[in-house]
């Protein structure tokens, strides 16, 4: 019996049809660039932690220079425990900030530079428009940062999308996250202009002050699940 096609029955099972074929068309497509979409997203990372370490690298080279510089990962915990059986690259930091900090895994990596061993920690945080993340690297002594970089999701163009420029996070080099009696207190982000001597504070950016402090607290409530761990390796080198 041949369907009348202008009837209703044909029209809802001809949508159906087509409603399936579509989906599984769209479900070969994401199963097929799925590989190809986590390669891009390893380079991504990789290219921002060597980002960090004030090394520049491009797509094409970005996994060989991770290898040549990055030369150690590990996962500890904020009670300074390192944690065995997990991936440090493998970690997502948005679920593990949906944890207690007492129950998550904290991934830092160890790099090395001609000026010396640095350690890199990832950072994740809230902008005006979403979500920002970035790493940071600090020197052996567990004070004063190397090296920043920044991203974000939607910030604005020209305000706080300025957070991944290279004048905003070079400010960072040389600031300490330690006061003077060794106590972390972390870098701010001053809107109107930090002096350029504060060893805890930079510039934040002209118009972007919610983004700005997204990035404050961001540092703040990144690093310091870190501190006893980075105070255990110093007790131990002293």
């Amino acid at each position: 019996m041949i369907m009348n096609k202008n009837s209703n029955a044909y029209i809802f099972l001809y949508a159906v049809a087509m409603v399936v074929l579509v989906a599984a068309v769209l479900s070969f497509i994401a199963t097929k660039l799925k590989p190809l979409q986590e390669h891009n997203e390893e380079v991504q990372k990789k290219q921002d932690i060597l980002a960090a370490l004030r090394i520049e690298s491009t797509v094409e080279d970005a996994v060989d220079l991770y290898d040549q510089f990055v030369d150690k990962s590990m996962v500890v915990n904020s009670s300074g425990e390192v944690v065995q059986g997990v991936d440090a690259f493998e970690v997502k930091l948005k679920a593990e900030l949906a944890k207690p900090v007492e129950e998550r895994n904290l991934p830092l990596y160890i790099g090395q530079t001609d000026d010396g061993e640095k350690i890199i920690i990832p950072l994740r945080g809230k902008g005006l428009w979403g979500p920002i993340w970035g790493y940071i690297s600090l020197d052996a002594n567990y004070n004063s940062i190397y090296g920043a970089s920044f991203s974000h999701k939607s910030e604005t163009p020209g305000l706080g999308a300025e957070i991944n420029t290279q004048p905003f996070e070079s400010q960072f080099k040389g600031k300490e996250i330690l006061n003077d009696q060794g106590e972390f207190v972390s870098v701010d982000v001053v809107k109107g202009g930090a002096p350029e001597d504060a060893p805890h504070a930079v510039d934040a950016i002209s118009g972007g002050t919610i983004t700005s402090h997204g990035l404050r607290d961001m540092l703040q409530q990144g690093i310091k699940p870190y501190m006893t761990y980075f105070n255990q390796q110093k007790s131990m080198e002293d």
